[in-house]
C-alpha cells in the first residue's frame, strides 16, 4: 500500500500559507528536484512530479477547500471506495464534496430546507464633533428603509390567504437537472428561488412581504470613537422579502475638524503661540482641554520654537479600554511685530551686553560658514 504524503508536507508549507508563500515554497523546491538538474535520479523525478500535483491542488481555492477537508480522498473515484480496471467515476460522491463545502454559497446543501434570502445591508454616514468623540453621545437617526409589510405580516400573500409550498421543487427553492456526468442546479423557475408560492398577492407590498418605511433609531456612540469606526446595528437594514430576515445598519462615525486640537490616535495635539519673553526666561501657560479641565503647560528658560511639550493621559479615551492618549503642545515663538519706546530701549540695551553665548546655534552657524568662505 502506497503511503500519500500531505500536499503541504511535500511543499513544506503551513496549512495556513497564504498564495504567495505557497508560490515561493514551490518555485523553490521545483528548481532543486527538477529533471534537468538531477538527470535519471528517479527519486527526484517522483518527488518533482508529487510537488507539482501538490501546487496544482493548493494553488486552486476550490481544490484547496476540499482537500483540508477531505484529504486526498476529495479527488478519488468514488471517495476512495473499490472498483477495479475500467470503473467508472463516481460523481455523485465528488458533487457531495463541493456541496457540503460550497452549499452555503449555492443556496444551502442536502437538507431539503430552502434558504431564506436575507435582506441588504444598509450604510448611514453620521458626523459628530471632537467633543463628541471624546465623551461619547447618545443621538437620533432617520432613515428610509424597507420593512416588513404591516398588512401581510411579510408573507406577501393577501390577509386570508396561504402561501403555499411550490409543487415543481417540493419548497427547496432550486431544482436539479443531469448533464452527463455532472448534476446542475438552478433556482426553481416556477418560485424564483423562494419554495413557496402565492395565490393571492397582498395588495399593500404587491407579494414582496415589505414596504417602505422611515425608522427613527437611537445610536448610542461610545467615548474614544475615531474618523471611520464603524456601528453595527443588527436587524435594521432592509427587510427580507416575504419573512426572510432583515439585514444589518451599520453607521460610519466621521469627525469634525476641531479648531484647536488635531487627533493622532488616541493622542491630541496643539500648536501654541508663547512670547519670545516667555520662551527665554521660562513660564507656563494655561491650556483647556477636552475634559474640561485647565492644563498647565510648563516652559522651560530657553525654549526654542517648535519643542513640544506632553502631558500624559489628557488626550483622547481609549475606544472600550482603559486610559487616556497624551496631549502634544507644540510651542511656537512669536517675535513681536510692535515695541514701545520703552521696550525697544530695553531691546538695545540687552543687544549691547550680548557675548554670543546667549545665541550658541546662531553664533555657532556664522563661525562655519566664516571657516567656509576662507
Amino acid at each position: 500500500m502506497t503511503t500519500e504524503v500531505d500536499f503541504y508536507e511535500l511543499l513544506e508549507v503551513e496549512r495556513t500559507a497564504d498564495e504567495a508563500t505557497l508560490k515561493s515554497a514551490y518555485r523553490k523546491l521545483a528548481i532543486k528536484y527538477h529533471p534537468d538538474k538531477n538527470a535519471g535520479c528517479k527519486d527526484h523525478e517522483a518527488k518533482f512530479k508529487a510537488i507539482n500535483e501538490a501546487y496544482d491542488c493548493l494553488k486552486d481555492p476550490q481544490k484547496r477547500a476540499a482537500y483540508d477537508r477531505f484529504g486526498h480522498a476529495a479527488f478519488k473515484n468514488g471517495m476512495g471506495g473499490g472498483g477495479g480496471h475500467g470503473a467508472q467515476p463516481d460523481f455523485g460522491a465528488f458533487s457531495d464534496i463541493f456541496e457540503s463545502v460550497f452549499g452555503e454559497f449555492m443556496g444551502g446543501g442536502r437538507g431539503g430546507q430552502r434558504q431564506q434570502r436575507r435582506g441588504a445591508d444598509l450604510r448611514y454616514d453620521m458626523e459628530i464633533t471632537l467633543e463628541d468623540a471624546f465623551d461619547g453621545t447618545t443621538t437620533e437617526i432617520t432613515v428610509d428603509v424597507s420593512g416588513h409589510c404591516d398588512s401581510c405580516e411579510g408573507t406577501g400573500a393577501k390577509p386570508g390567504t396561504k402561501v403555499s409550498q411550490c409543487k415543481y421543487c417540493g419548497g427547496h427553492g432550486k431544482v436539479r437537472a443531469q448533464q452527463g456526468f455532472f448534476v446542475v442546479e438552478r433556482a426553481c423557475q416556477h418560485c424564483n428561488g423562494a419554495g413557496e408560492t402565492i395565490d393571492e398577492p397582498c395588495r399593500d407590498c404587491r407579494g414582496e412581504g415589505r414596504t417602505d418605511k422611515t425608522k427613527t433609531l437611537k445610536i448610542n456612540v461610545p467615548p474614544g470613537v475615531d474618523e471611520g469606526t464603524r456601528i453595527r446595528l443588527q436587524g435594521e437594514g432592509e427587510a427580507g422579502a416575504r419573512g426572510a430576515p432583515a439585514g444589518d445598519l451599520y453607521i460610519f462615525l466621521h469627525v469634525k475638524k476641531h479648531a484647536i486640537f488635531e487627533r493622532e490616535g488616541t493622542n491630541l495635539f496643539a500648536h501654541a503661540p508663547i512670547s519670545f519673553t516667555t520662551a527665554a526666561l521660562g513660564g507656563e501657560i494655561v491650556l483647556p482641554g477636552l475634559d474640561g479641565e485647565k492644563h498647565v503647560v510648563k516652559i522651560a528658560a530657553g525654549t526654542q520654537s517648535g519643542r513640544e511639550v506632553r502631558q500624559r493621559g489628557a488626550g483622547m479615551p481609549v475606544l472600550q479600554g482603559r486610559g487616556r492618549g497624551d496631549l502634544v503642545v507644540e510651542l511656537v515663538v512669536e517675535m513681536p511685530t510692535k515695541l514701545t519706546a520703552k521696550q525697544r530701549e530695553l531691546l538695545e540695551e540687552f543687544r549691547s551686553t550680548e557675548t554670543g553665548d546667549e545665541c550658541p546655534q546662531a553664533t555657532g552657524f556664522f563661525a562655519k560658514l566664516k571657516a567656509a568662505l576662507g
